[in-house]
């Protein structure tokens, strides 16, 4: 019999692909944004940034290397304070975004973008 190895791990990494989309479907849309924004490459991040209130043009700023690394933690714990989240748990967002991303999207959180 042939080796499943590769072909199970395509199917859990599909899997895990579609639970994130989803959940960040979810999140823009909680956050009044349009859900399908989420499959648009770069209007996502545009769309992303709205949602935690920082301004456009830091989009060129993820194209930098480390530079964007350093934006996408940035705009990852000011998704979680505009949802109410902890810093902690904005650090989820970038490093685990498979397990956090979902909670923002089906759990209590609501939007209240801070100032």
């Amino acid at each position: 019999m042939d080796d499943l190895g590769p072909a199970v791990t395509m199917i859990v990494v599909l899997a895990i692909v579609v639970v994130v989309i989803a959940s960040f479907w979810a999140v823009f849309t909680k956050a009044g944004q349009p859900g399908w924004a989420v499959i648009i490459p770069f209007y996502n991040i545009f769309v992303l940034l709205k949602i935690a209130n920082k301004p456009g043009w830091w989009l060129v700023l993820y194209l930098i290397p480390v530079v964007g690394f350093v934006i996408s933690i940035l705009v990852a714990l000011a998704v979680a304070k505009n949802f109410g989240k902890t810093d902690l748990f904005g650090i989820g967002l970038v490093f685990l975004p498979f397990i956090c991303f979902p909670i923002l999207a089906w759990g209590d959180a609501q939007y209240a973008p801070k100032a």
